[in-house]
């Protein structure tokens, strides 16, 4: 009998956690991209601008100064930050359909990555939809509550199928 090149499961080593995340899941900092990190501050900026009333161009100014913010790409974050501030009407009204819930209702943090999301699926279409879902169900679970990512999750992927329905087709086409 030849031996098996598999060690005996009381031989393996212990099973290490998955790089690149925290305990919670999230994304560690060091693996995050530009446009991650962009998409971080525009959720911190934009809950500035729904919660405090602040100027747009004094959160900007103030969110240029956080720490890391060099790391950030700073014109995807002033794509997200004016586009979500400029179009915050058109964007609620794509979004409150989708919603169980007043939009009143919804936590200041999940509407601010609902609207990144929106916009994202709206503007940037180099950005694949299944990415635009990610990257805001991760700002979520970040910056949001417990279960926020999913709801999220939820407002997202119908309005994906509104708004990149040949893209989303195309995508669950291939599987």
């Amino acid at each position: 009998m030849s031996e098996s090149s598999h060690p005996s499961p009381s031989t393996r080593p212990p099973r290490q956690p998955r790089k690149g995340l925290t305990s919670t899941g999230v994304r560690k900092a060091a693996s995050k991209s530009e446009r991650s990190r962009a998409r971080e501050f525009a959720v911190q900026a934009l809950y500035q601008l729904l919660v405090g009333k602040n100027d747009v161009a004094a959160v900007d100014a103030f969110t240029r100064d956080l720490a890391g913010f060099s790391k950030a790409d700073s014109v995807h974050f002033d794509a997200l930050l004016h586009g979500c501030a400029e179009q915050a009407e058109g964007l609620d009204a794509l979004i409150l359909p989708l919603l169980d819930r007043k939009l009143t209702e919804i936590s200041p943090v999940e509407r601010a990555v609902m609207w990144i999301g929106a916009y994202e699926l709206q503007h940037c279409l180099d950005v694949p939809w299944r990415v635009v879902l990610n990257e805001c169900v991760e700002l979520a679970k970040e910056f949001g509550g417990t279960d926020g990512h999913k709801y999220v999750n939820g407002v997202l992927n119908g309005l994906a199928r509104q708004l990149r329905q040949a893209e989303v087709a195309a995508d669950q086409g291939a599987r």
